[in-house]
Formats: C-alpha cells, sequence, structure tokens
C-alpha cells in the first residue's frame, strides 16, 4: 500500500511551498504525492522538481465532478493517504454586492465544501498516524466587510477543523489548521477586483509563503491545532478577542477608509 500526500491548489502559492518543503522533508516518507489544481501545465512541472513520482490530477474543487473523480481514484489505488494538505480556495475584496450571486457561491463551494469533501473523502483513505491540514486564514476570527463571504467560509474552515481534530485524535489522526496573515501568493490577482480602487489599501505586514509553510509543518509536528505566524497576526487576534466585533469592524472601516465606499 502506498503512502502518500495530497495536496490541493498545489500549482501556486502556499499550495506549492507546502510541496517544495515536503519534498525535502525526510520525517514523513511519502511514497508518492497527488498533486490538484485546475492547471495541468503547472502540476506537470511539480514533478521536475523530485524524484519521489508526482501524480497531476487536474481537477476545479468548486465542481461536484471533481469529487466523483477524486472518489473514484481512491477507490482504484486504494493508498493510504499520510498527509492531506488542502490549499484551494479564493477570495474576492469588493463590497458583498458587487461580488454577486455567482462569485459568492463559487466562493463557498470551493473554501467551505471543497474543504469538508476532500476531508471526508481522504479520512476514509488513512490510518493511524495520518493527518490533515486545511488552510483557513486570520479573517477567520472576525467579520470583515468589504472581505464578508471570504471571511465567513474561513471562519467556517477554522471551526470545522477544530471540531473535526478533536473526533479525528480518536483514531490517532491530526486536524490542524494554518490560519496565515497577508501573505505573497497570487492570492491578490483574483481576490482585487479595483486597481485604482481597492478595498485594501493598507498592508500592515506582508509574509512570504516560506514563513507560513515552515512554521505549520513545525506546528503539524508539535501536534498544535492551529498555526499562527508572525507578530500582526498575534496582535491582531489579541485585539479580535478582548475589542467587541463592532469595534473591530469600525477599526477595519477606518483603517482602509471605507465609510464612503459604494
Amino acid at each position: 500500500m502506498k503512502n502518500i500526500c495530497v495536496i490541493t491548489g498545489a500549482s501556486s502559492g502556499i499550495g506549492k511551498e507546502f510541496f517544495k518543503s515536503l519534498v525535502r522533508d525526510k520525517d514523513f516518507g511519502f511514497d508518492e504525492f497527488w498533486v490538484i489544481a485546475r492547471s495541468k501545465e503547472r502540476l506537470d512541472a511539480l514533478a521536475e522538481m523530485c524524484d519521489i513520482p508526482v501524480r497531476a490530477i487536474s481537477l476545479d474543487l468548486s465542481k461536484d465532478e471533481a469529487y466523483d473523480t477524486y472518489k473514484a481514484l481512491l477507490d482504484e489505488e486504494k493508498p493510504n493517504i499520510s498527509l492531506l494538505v488542502n490549499c484551494s480556495g479564493y477570495g474576492k475584496f469588493e463590497s458583498t454586492e458587487k461580488v454577486g450571486y455567482d462569485a459568492s457561491m463559487n466562493m463557498i463551494d470551493l473554501n467551505v465544501k471543497g474543504t469538508v469533501a476532500m476531508d471526508m473523502l481522504s479520512l476514509e483513505h488513512m490510518r493511524k498516524g495520518g493527518g490533515i491540514i486545511n488552510i483557513a486564514s486570520v479573517a477567520a476570527y472576525q467579520p470583515i466587510p468589504y472581505i464578508n463571504v471570504y471571511g465567513a467560509t474561513k471562519s467556517f474552515v477554522l471551526n470545522f477543523t477544530r471540531a473535526l481534530s478533536m473526533e479525528a485524535r480518536q483514531r490517532g489522526i491530526r486536524v490542524m489548521a494554518v490560519c496565515p496573515f497577508w501573505t505573497k501568493t497570487e492570492f491578490f490577482d483574483r481576490a482585487v477586483n479595483n486597481e485604482a480602487d481597492p478595498v485594501v489599501k493598507k498592508y500592515v505586514a506582508m509574509y512570504d509563503p516560506k514563513q507560513i509553510v515552515k512554521r505549520a509543518l513545525g506546528d503539524y509536528k508539535k501536534g498544535k491545532g492551529v498555526s499562527l505566524f508572525g507578530t500582526m497576526t498575534k496582535l491582531q487576534l489579541l485585539a479580535v478577542k478582548v475589542l467587541p466585533a463592532s469595534i473591530v469592524m469600525r477599526i477595519w472601516m477606518t483603517q482602509q477608509k471605507l465609510w464612503k465606499r459604494k
């Protein structure tokens, strides 16, 4: 039985950095990587980075048929999933009304439904010692006007992951959420609708994916339930813990000069 690592959103950003870091990490001993994203070309390029077999699986995880395909592969191959890393997801920075129905539903499908589906299907092929890492966000800890749907989906991911962690430990399976602060990836290429008048005008800190992944893998090995990186992350979480949500939102609106935005 092959011991595999499955990474979604592996073609760029945090997902790609997880792949590169896990290839170098000798603590896991994977027999094969299954990398999932929409771009087959980008996934194929990952195979050139390591000597371990890499299976490129081109899927759009916002579509139901993607999970039928994934389940069929698991049923056919019957691998042992040593680690699942869920990095697929996206956000839109704009008023909820302007983001619109279609994009909002697509975000929910990918960020929420996608996380639950991949976790549930993968758990069926995990044994004691296996694990799951789900990418949430610091946005999960507070309501965020103009990043509303994205933030709400990440709140779901964080709480779902925490509860799943408690359940899965009965089988000796670790489950951890990663909650990055602003991170320098292609995420912003899709998130920012209006470059001339962006929602986020001030990024108080911007971290590198390598920093997020290094901390995440270290925290996973320590058995932590949530991985956080950066001084600004800790300060923000302290603020949202002690201040009412209404005040937190007002600070955000003032910081980003959003009061007169339509």
